[in-house]
């Protein structure tokens, strides 16, 4: 392993051809011990579906030419906002949210700082007035995380009858 983590950023309509396959790799190695769960195995059907929305924005680390994580997401339809279920009111009205869908390691390259690397990069140029992401409620280090990176809880959701009960987090972006 290097000491340089370079990043790559893929936008929809502009992904190479095994960008899909590279994502369900990686995902698979940061979650090899939890990969009989239903909910982990749908990931590459998440993947395509991220994939494909308007705005779609993903940040790949390499090391060398081997992938070591990603951040990606993508804007919120209005109305759609996965806070919106929470009580929570944007300032001011501002609303327009980016989703932060996956923020992921692999196991060899963790505790680095490359997580809050892609993170940044994948949030650095957006538009939108919020960020909104979801943390399993069993992982409070992570909330603790995302807490340091500016993200505020503001309530709980279960999203799909067989995923967990997660934080919604909040962070402004501007």
């Amino acid at each position: 392993m290097t000491s340089v983590i370079n990043l790559r950023q893929y936008h929809h309509g502009e992904l190479p051809a095994d960008f899909t396959e590279m994502l369900v790799d990686v995902h698979a190695d940061a979650y090899a011990n939890a990969m009989d769960l239903e909910f982990n195995q749908r990931f590459p059907w998440f993947a395509n579906h991220w994939s494909n929305m308007e705005g779609f924005t993903c940040v790949v680390g390499f090391d060398g030419e081997e992938p070591t994580g990603f951040a990606y997401g993508a804007p919120l339809q209005p109305g759609r906002e996965w806070w919106r279920s929470t009580g929570y009111q944007p300032n001011n009205g501002y609303s327009a949210t980016f989703a932060v869908s996956e923020v992921l390691v692999r196991p060899g390259w963790r505790r680095r700082g490359i997580a809050e690397r892609l993170h940044k990069a994948l949030l650095l140029e957006r538009p939108e007035d919020l960020a909104v992401l979801l943390v399993d409620v069993t992982h409070p280090k992570v909330q603790d995380l995302y807490g340091s990176w500016g993200y505020t809880k503001v309530g709980e959701q279960q999203p799909f009858a067989d995923s967990p009960l997660y934080s919604v987090m909040i962070k402004d972006l501007h």
